[in-house]
This record gives structure tokens, sequence and C-alpha cells, in this order.
């Protein structure tokens, strides 16, 4: 592949509701472009950009992958981006890097969820966007039913620039709008518009030129006065226009059939921006001031790692997007986020599972090397003379938790390192040990997503998991004052031990625990007072009612005995241990359980269902709110009914809902759902002792 500069390239993001047909586009345009010499399929799991045998396996992308196509001296990076919502963490790296986004809808489902996360996250990261209504070959395909589908959800107007020549079986081609040429099939030369079409062709031709007319004023002026534009002028306005995201520009094409593929490449060629016409991007230097990074060659190295992949025979491999400066083979970045050093040996540019092996590449070009030491997905890669840091995108709140556990004792000691892998790769997925209920828990956004991190963890990287529904961190409090004593006398033959404790505990407001020496006359030595605390703290991480951690409790040691032989440190902890325990379960002990804020967005059709369900799972709606045929709910909602709720939203409302989840604060458990709790545990600790 040739060297392409800055103004020769651009990033382009395919994002779409799953099935939209994002790989088999990038297969046809990868054959038509002659970087392959057959037509992969899906099915088969021939394609060049799904090539992980998980998504082979499924079916399904999976994750993002890169391959540039060139035509007319442009190298285009399609961004080949998964269209599950599970992934969106994938769709949003991508997005980051981008320069545009082509969305691409079906002909015959038009506007699904998919699709409106991708309008949604391109306007939120502000990237021009473009409508391909693809699929037009098959039965029921209707362009205006999914033109129209699409327009009714989206505040912005839709610009067809593309009209289908026939639809279903009759799809022959494309009538493009801006040289006002008909393209049959898969052939890159125009005839003359079939006389059937002339007329909706010249009517859509003159709302494309009114809309060019919009995207500079002097044009505007120009097209008043003389009521037309020149075929570079429409060029120059539509840019803007698209840039200012005035308009959605609508194409058309069969991809799997390579219909339509030459005019799709042309207006993403003249059209779509490259790195140097989108601008300076913002980030911070090493004193963390805010400065401007222009996109230049000359200018300082600025490179952001938007995506690491592991394997165990390939080793790690880093892919980032040039800011500004040029990256050269084998020469030495500094990471700013790790301070560290990193030599970059064997760059390439990524196609597919290849890779194509370069000496340089040119600010705004996305590039892969392998076996970088530290630099992990975020990062920042510069001159270490000159530190830069580029800003990382929001990733959406892990939704969907499952408890790990290690298959054997050889797979425990890995589990911490592969996990923390398996995160660094995907920024949607996280992992932490949970105190309150002992268990290593793994949240990502929803069951596949799991399921996929799982098996990658057993593939890649030979570590065995067991997966089950986690425990809900309850908490332990206490309602009352109470007080207890306990003596701890043990007699072994020799020295005894000997301790006696009165303690007295009461609940506590705005701190967790607090510990007071209230011993009158020293019937107890200070020098015994720690353990007596560290006796008491072991009960409060282990539990007293129900196995959870206590919070919320002051303690008070008020009086005690000793004995001048047998009084020793760890009679006084085992008494003090005891001492909290009894009096702990005469303070009216209570569960706590933790309440989260959530937002659910649906289909207004679908409000009644949601709210009817939010009730089951004794949610306190906040407020709602309805806009455009989507409604949002917002409720606070206990934790433990929201475990599995990412399966139920979708079921309820056939993919199109979506929600959002964030800890909120702790609220004490019904009476009688808390007594389920500690029969459970009185269970479970029976099961043990047998």
């Amino acid at each position: 592949m040739k060297e392409y500069t800055t103004e020769s390239i651009r990033n382009i993001v395919l994002a779409s509701h799953s099935s939209a047909g994002k790989t088999m586009l990038v297969e046809a345009l990868a054959n038509l472009t002659g970087i392959t010499t057959r037509l992969g399929q899906v099915e088969d799991g021939t394609t060049i950009s799904d090539f992980d045998e998980e998504e082979i396996r499924r079916g399904i992308s999976l994750f993002t992958s890169v391959v540039p196509i060139e035509h007319n001296n442009v190298k285009l990076n399609f961004f080949d981006t998964p269209g599950y919502t599970d992934f969106i963490g994938e769709v949003i790296s991508a997005m980051q890097v981008a320069d545009g986004a082509l969305i691409l809808v079906d002909s015959v489902a038009g506007l699904e969820v998919g699709t409106e996360m991708a309008l949604q996250y391109s306007e939120q990261f502000g990237i021009p966007r473009m409508i391909l209504i693809n699929k037009m070959e098959r039965e029921n395909a209707n362009f205006q039913k999914a033109l129209q589908s699409v327009q009714q959800h989206s505040e912005t107007r839709l610009l067809p620039l593309q009209l289908p020549w026939g639809e279903k079986s009759e799809f022959k081609g494309v009538i493009d709008l801006l040289s006002m040429k008909a393209f049959e099939g898969d052939k890159n030369v125009g005839v003359e518009i079939p006389a059937e079409y002339k007329d909706d062709a010249e009517t859509a031709h003159l709302a494309l030129v009114e809309a060019a007319a919009e995207g500079a004023d002097d044009l505007l002026e120009k097209y008043f006065e003389e009521g037309d534009l020149s075929d570079k002028e429409i060029m120059r306005g539509l840019k803007n226009t698209i840039r200012q995201s005035n308009f959605i520009p609508v194409l058309v094409a069969a991809a799997a059939h390579k219909v339509g593929l030459y005019p799709l490449l042309n207006v993403l060629t003249n059209l779509m921006p490259s790195p140097a016409e989108v601008g300076p991007k913002t980030a911070l230097n090493g004193k963390g001031e805010e400065i401007s990074l222009e996109p230049k060659d000359d200018g300082p190295l600025a490179a952001f790692v938007w995506k690491t992949t592991a394997d165990p025979f390939v080793g790690k491999q880093t892919f980032f997007r040039v800011y500004s400066g040029k990256m050269v083979a084998d020469e030495r970045v500094w990471n700013s986020a790790k301070e560290e050093e990193e030599r970059l040996a064997g760059m390439q540019i990524p196609q597919g599972k290849e890779g194509i092996p370069t000496n340089i590449l040119h600010c705004g070009d996305i590039g892969l090397v392998a076996k970088l030491s530290v630099t992990t997905t975020g990062d920042t890669l510069c001159d270490r003379a000159n530190p830069i840091t580029l800003p990382v995108a929001e990733y959406p709140n892990a939704l969907y938790q499952v408890a790990v556990f290690p298959k054997t004792q050889s797979d425990a000691a890995k589990l911490s390192s592969t996990l923390t892998r398996l995160c660094e790769e995907d920024m949607t997925l996280s992992w932490h040990n949970e105190g309150a209920t002992r268990q290593t828990i793994l949240q990502g956004m929803g069951d596949q997503h799991i399921d996929v991190a799982i098996r990658r963890a057993e593939n890649k990287f030979q570590l065995g998991l067991e997966i089950q529904e986690p425990k809900v961190p309850y908490e332990e409090r206490i309602m009352k004052e109470a007080a207890a004593m306990y003596r701890h006398k043990k007699q072994t033959g020799g020295a005894g031990q000997f301790g006696e404790v009165h303690l007295r505990v009461s609940p506590l407001q705005d701190e967790d625990f607090e510990f007071s020496n209230d011993v009158f006359g020293g019937a107890i030595s200070n020098n015994y007072l720690p353990s007596i605390e560290k006796g008491i703290r072991s009960v409060m991480k282990e539990g007293v009612v129900a196995g959870y951690p206590v919070h919320n409790v002051k303690v008070s040691v008020f009086d005690g005995k000793e004995h001048p032989v047998d009084s020793k440190p760890i009679a006084f902890e085992i008494a003090g241990r005891e001492a909290f325990k009894l009096a702990f379960k005469d303070a009216g002990p209570v569960l706590f359980e933790p309440i989260m804020r959530v937002e659910v967005v649906v289909p207004e059709s679908n409000m009644g269902d949601v709210l009817g369900d939010m009730n089951s799972r004794r949610a306190r709606v906040q407020g709602m709110n309805t806009e455009k045929g989507r409604s949002t709910v917002i409720a606070n909602v206990p934790l433990a009914e929201m475990l599995r709720y990412t399966t139920t939203l979708r079921s309820m409302t056939g993919g199109r809902g979506y929600f959002t989840m964030v800890p909120d604060h702790y609220e004490m458990v019904p009476q009688h759902l808390a007594q389920e709790v500690i029969d459970a545990k009185r269970r479970e600790d029976e099961e043990n002792e047998e």
C-alpha cells in the first residue's frame, strides 16, 4: 500500500443495528478494489473483517476491525463495528477516532435500536453522518419507508444524494443526484437516467442544490440571484452543510451484490472530511494546560491508543490514530499516561486480520504496533520532551454482573492478571473484588458481552471460569442502643486465658465506625484495648446476622476485668468479638441494600409495560418525560431487583429500550425480604458444616 498524506485520508466508522450489512459492505469493497480475490461470506466465516474465532462461531461482529480501501488516490479507513448493543464500547472507541460515520439501515427493517444508538453517538462525538439504505435487493425492500422511519426519529433533515434504480428483485443500480447519472450494478461509469426516474431525480436534485446553497453565505446569495450553482459550488456547499450537521445525506446500495459501491466511494471520498479539514484537536500539555493540536506532520507528536488486543501467540497489539506529527517505525515514543518509553518495532497498517508493514504514518492515519509493554487503551504516545495527553471518551456504566470463580487452583493464580488484561482491551468491561460478599465480580453491558469475555479468557488465556449470579452487597446496621458483656476463660494446664469485656453499641449517622475507651478506674489495661478493637473489626467484616459487613456503628467499652497472670491480648480479642455479637443482636439489627438510580429510555408504546414492571421491582419513580416518541423513566430501584434487567428490558421492548444505572444510596430492606436473606445465610452455614 502506498503512502498517504493527511489530505488523502478518510476515517469512516460503519455503525448500525446488527445484520444491516456492515461486514459484507467492507467485504464487497475489499473485493471490488482488488484486496481480496473472492467475496467472503459471514455465514462461512471467510470475511476480511470478522476473523476472530468467536465472531465466526456466532456469525456476528464482536470487535471493531479496520480495513483501508484505496479509491481515486484516497485511502478510506473503514472501521467495521459490532451492531449488537452489548458491544457498544467498540463503537464508542471507533467513533472517537473517526472523522465521519456511515450509518447503515436495512431497507426492510428501517430504523432499529442500533441505528438510533449510532445516530446518537455520532451526534455526541460531533462527526458528520451519512445514511446508507442497504440491502435494496431484498424482498419487501422499500426505500421511502426506510427513509421515513429514520426521519421520524431524527431532528436533522435527511437529504437523498442517490435514488434507487428499481427495488427488490428489480434493483439494478443507483441514480446519482450529484452527477445526474445512473450507475448500473458494479459499474463505475454513469449512463443516462431512465425516463421513468427523470422527474423524481430532477426534484431531488433541486432539493440537493438548495441544501448546498445553505452551506455558505456566498453560495446562498448566488443561488437567490441565479437560481443554480456549479458542480464545484454544490460540492463545496454540501461539504460545509454536512460538517455543520444541517443535513444527513442518504445513499443507496445492495452491498453484498456489489451494487452502488462506486457511487458510494465517490461520495465518501468527495464529501467526508479528511483529518486536515476536521481542524485542531484539544489536548493537555505536560503542565496540564489546554492546547490545540493542528493536524500537521510537522506538529508535536500525539497519537491516541483507541484499541488494544491481547493474543498469547501474536502478543499485545496496539491500534492508534495520529492526531499530530507523524509516526516513524522503530523510533522511541513516550507514553504520557504511564510515563514510560516505548519502541515502535514493526509498525503496520491494519487490514482486517493482517497488517501491512510500513515505515511511516502521516498525521490523521490509523496504525498498529505489536508488543508495546505498558501501553493500554486510552493512552497517548508522544515525544518525551513534549508530553501531551489526548482526552478519552466516556463509556457507559456496566449494567450486567456475574460472580466468577476459578475452576482449578492453577486458574486461581491467573485470575486477577487475566481479568485485568481482558478489561484493558474493552473499556466497558470491568472487574473488582466485592468485600461485602467476598466474590470476584465481572461486569459488562449484557449477557452476550460477559459470555464472550468468559470464552475469551478460556480460549486466549487458558483460564477456566465458573459463573453465577452475584450476591447483593447488603450492609448490616443497628437501630437502637444495646449493651452486653462476655467473659472469655480458658484453662489449658499452666497459664490460661482470661478476659472480660463490657461494651455498648449505638447507631452512628455520618461515620462508618467509632471506637471509644470509656473504662474508668483501670478495670482493663490500655494495652488490651487495641486487641478488643481488632476483635470487633473482624466481626464487622464477617457480619453478625446475615454474613454481610457491619456499618454505621459506635462501640464504647465501659468496663471489664483482667487477670494478673492469665490475661492476654488474644483473650480480650475473643471477648471483644463475642460481646460485640451479643450487643449487636440486641440492638435491633437490620439489613440495608444498595439503591440504584436508573434511567430507562423506551419507545412511547412500551411506557405502560415498563412502569408496571418497575412497580413489581419495588421502584420509586422520580420522574417521567416523553419526547419525539421516546419515553424516559427515572427511578430509584434496589440493586437486588436489577441484576438481570438488561435481558428483561430487551424482550419487553423488542431490543429498542436501553437504560443506565449508577449507585445512589442505601436503604433498609423490608422485614420479610431481610428474613429471606438471613434464612439463606443460615442454610448456607448449615450446608458448610455438613
